[in-house]
């Protein structure tokens, strides 16, 4: 990315948390147009049974083969959509509708359902995959264009299999995954909940509902001063509260809440943002993803809160803004997916 380039972006930085401007969106749709059909580099999270199943990126996940890896590129094909539909005048519009229907083909989400039916790979992508390609299937059945209706409809099918493997897992879990990387289990509910609910499917949402009672009802304190881990990009405490936050009636959410996280409630509560010491290592880049999981916790809660909670937009703001120059700082480490989280971020903050 050249100097300019950069220097346009950092001078609208401080009217993001406002309103995201088409410039904005024009530079961050630019990250995932980039690699959405870019196969390497690739990390494949593949278990093989024999020499038959070495193939390449594009032939194993002909949908989701870009961006490094596949829930990096589902999360893509999510901010995309979420850009054309938040701005119809959207650089590059036709392009990127063109890129859409080619990976979200039929026969290639056919050919995802494929490799996910395989006996050998039902953990595969859980729950942080199967999370965000829900986020992807709720934003084109939403989006009220025949090209995001066409391509809900070819989507359906795999995301019908995601659901399936939900209900099938959630019951054996025992213990949650409270980590701040992939396999963070609330995170891995959230999204998946936001679809129970427009979808209507009540069977699931009692599954999320009821697993994520038995799993967190009981958690009190939660160390916010353990965070962060060296290579976080989720925050344990906050996802834990806002799949509680969507689960649990509003008295019973701020009764557990109080128990849970009582510093929310400090008019004073401040938080460190988490710093990155060297943003080419595609590791530690991931605290910045930190700052927006944080941002757009806080910002759920404020939204459905304000009264209570209005005192942390501002702590939710320096979050936000603290990594945004990072999405577009020329290292692939962090372009391949931190738009998408920005996104989020600013999604939530509404």
């Amino acid at each position: 990315m050249n100097y300019f380039k950069y220097l346009i972006f950092f001078i609208c930085i401080s009217s993001f948390s406002q309103e995201l401007s088409l410039e904005q969106a024009n530079h961050l749709a630019s990250l995932p147009i980039k690699c959405l059909q870019q196969e390497y580099p690739n990390k494949l999270g593949q278990m093989l049974i024999d020499s038959t199943e070495i193939q390449s990126p594009k032939k194993l996940h002909p949908s989701f083969y870009g961006c490094f890896d596949w829930h990096s590129s589902v999360h893509g094909h999510w901010s995309l959509v979420f850009l054309l539909k938040k701005f119809p005048n959207l650089a590059q519009r036709e392009s990127i509708i063109k890129k859409l229907q080619v990976n979200l083909s039929k026969d290639n989400v056919q050919a995802e359902i494929e490799y996910l039916s395989k006996k050998h790979e039902k953990s595969f992508e859980r729950t942080y995959g199967w999370n965000w390609l829900l986020k992807l299937q709720l934003e084109l059945e939403t989006y009220n264009e025949p090209f995001a209706q066409e391509l809900a409809q070819n989507l359906k099918p795999l995301s019908n299999l995601i659901i399936e493997r939900y209900i099938e897992f959630l019951p054996k879990l025992l213990y949650p995954i409270r980590v701040g990387t992939h396999s963070n289990t609330a995170f891995g509910l959230t999204f998946a909940w936001d679809y129970a609910v427009h979808s209507n499917n009540v069977n699931f949402q009692k599954y999320i509902r009821e697993n994520s009672i038995r799993l967190f009802l009981n958690d009190v304190n939660c160390p916010f001063n353990w965070e962060p881990s060296g290579t976080d990009f989720l925050s344990p405490c906050l996802e834990e509260m806002g799949l509680m936050q969507r689960v649990l009636q509003q008295d019973d959410f701020i009764r557990w809440l109080k128990k849970f996280a009582p510093q929310l409630f400090n008019k004073k509560f401040k938080w460190e943002v988490a710093k990155v010491s060297d943003r080419t290592d595609g590791h530690l880049v991931h605290l910045d993803g930190l700052n927006f999981s944080r941002a757009w916790n806080l910002y759920h809660l404020i939204n459905s809160y304000p009264k209570q909670f209005g005192h942390l937009k501002a702590l939710a703001d320096v979050h936000l803004n603290f990594s945004l120059p990072s999405v577009v700082d020329g290292n692939y480490e962090g372009e391949h997916w931190l738009a998408s989280f920005a996104l989020h971020a600013y999604e939530e903050r509404k």
